[in-house]
């Protein structure tokens, strides 16, 4: 951003992230509670119920991801091309209908076909999000504006897990319902009400938004055609090479690595709580339970907008992306072996804050040499591949709980996972080379 034009671009962008910020960071706060809130249903009377394992319940959390990785590509072509509020709007009330749904499972195998379905209805949501972010927010904002976006989800980890331990405590017998049932059926219909309100508040580009002025409307339209200009002259990226390109497929990986330590956190932090009980003598109520569960991600989310600011003011994204990686990573796996429950959580706490640092910073990656269709198509298989960590994360960890009767074997895989992610990021640095000269192979499909 120019000197001429650094103060009136201030202006407009923060009248941007006024506008837009707060009601997409509460569509991904429904997002990603609905998408782990099975996390507290499972300990608190679903996995009794229903007659789930350990594996059996990282199954029906993690069989969500199999259908999300099917449609992401797909999705995310289709948001590009027919516009942010209506494909959200789709996704929103699909999702809603099937979250409520689970308040009325009957078995096992019910509960994973509705998960499946779930994935299914969901794809491309968050995608959609990162790609809808490129076009609003120049590159040297984007970091923040993902972080402050993302914000939602240790937010809803920290207030998602106080609201659905009193839905679980409290609503037990309202409408003949086991609490976690109800738990279900309130947090489904959030998503169904804002899709409504998404189709009408959403504005799909710049040069749509009838809220800001004609000079700011062409500031930011020129700002950003100038941008993803530069973007495809220096990097060539059709949409063929954005999804086949050994860089994609890393930086998928690198995603994959975050996503684990996050969902394994997501979906057995609950339970490794509960265990407190039998590990250090320890005895939480649920209320209890869900407040101590919030801790890690109040500290993560004050923590994560404050590096993603650092690293768009310094313009650095190899470290500030593989640095809480690797100390996430060291934190984690020795958790349970420290000799109190609060030593436990403050290594519990270091992971979740590594995580919640690298997630805004990575996603400022790819979209330094993606653009147009090349960024949706290349954002959603990033995420699509690193999504599948959704299925292993909560699956291995309790195969390996059931295996050997703790869980401290899946919290070394957790480790072991995310140092190896910021290692691949350090080797990718930040930018590929640019191309020696055009790759037009797909007459730009898309464009």
């Amino acid at each position: 951003m120019s000197m001429r034009t650094a103060a009136p671009g201030n202006r407009v962008l923060a009248k941007v992230a006024v506008r837009v910020m707060p009601f997409l960071a509460l569509l991904y706060f429904v997002n990603y509670l609905d998408r782990v809130n099975i996390g507290f249903a499972g300990p608190n009377g679903m996995n009794k119920e229903l007659g789930l394992t350990s594996t059996a319940f990282g199954f029906a959390s993690g069989i969500f991801f199999l259908g999300y990785l099917i449609l992401e590509v797909p999705s995310n072509l289709a948001l590009h091309r027919f516009g942010a509020r209506r494909w959200l709007a789709r996704i929103m009330i699909t999702w809603g209908i099937l979250a409520t749904i689970l308040a009325f499972v009957p078995n096992a195998t019910t509960l994973v076909i509705l998960r499946f379905l779930l994935g299914v209805a969901e794809a491309g949501f968050f995608p959609g999000i990162i790609l809808y972010l490129t076009y609003w927010f120049p590159a040297a904002q984007r970091a923040k504006a993902v972080a402050l976006f993302m914000a939602a989800v240790p937010v809803s980890s920290a207030i998602g897990s106080t609201v659905s331990s009193l839905l679980i405590a409290h609503g037990g017998g309202i409408l003949g319902m086991s609490g976690w049932r109800f738990m279900f059926l309130v947090e489904g219909i959030p998503a169904i009400l804002l899709a409504f309100v998404t189709w009408f508040y959403l504005t799909d580009r710049p040069e749509k938004a009838k809220w800001l002025t004609d000079e700011e409307r062409k500031w930011l339209t020129s700002e950003l055609d100038a941008e993803r200009q530069a973007t495809e002259a220096a990097h060539h990226w059709p949409l063929r090479k954005a999804l086949t390109h050994p860089r994609i497929l890393a930086l998928a990986f690198v995603y994959f690595a975050i996503a684990y330590g996050l969902y394994a956190l997501g979906f057995f932090l609950p339970t490794i709580i509960a265990g407190f009980g039998a590990e250090f003598g320890t005895k939480l109520t649920v209320i209890q339970s869900g407040l101590v569960n919030a801790i890690p991600y109040v500290i993560g989310a004050v923590v994560m907008v404050f590096w993603a600011r650092h690293g768009d003011r310094t313009g650095e994204r190899k470290w500030h992306t593989a640095l809480p990686m690797l100390v996430g990573g060291i934190a984690i796996p020795i958790a349970l072996y420290l000799g109190n429950p609060y030593a436990a959580m403050v290594a519990v706490t270091i992971c979740a804050v590594g995580v919640c640092c690298a997630l805004p910073t990575f996603w400022a990656l790819p979209s330094n040499f993606l653009a147009g269709a090349a960024a949706a198509g290349g954002i959603a298989l990033i995420n699509s591949l690193g999504n599948i960590s959704g299925f292993a994360a909560p699956y291995v960890t309790g195969w390996l709980r059931d295996l050997t009767g703790t869980q401290r074997t899946g919290l070394w895989v957790v480790g072991a996972c995310m140092v190896a992610g910021a290692l691949v990021a350090l080797a990718l640095g930040a930018k590929p080379r640019a191309s020696a000269a055009p790759d037009r192979s797909d007459g730009r499909a898309g464009e």
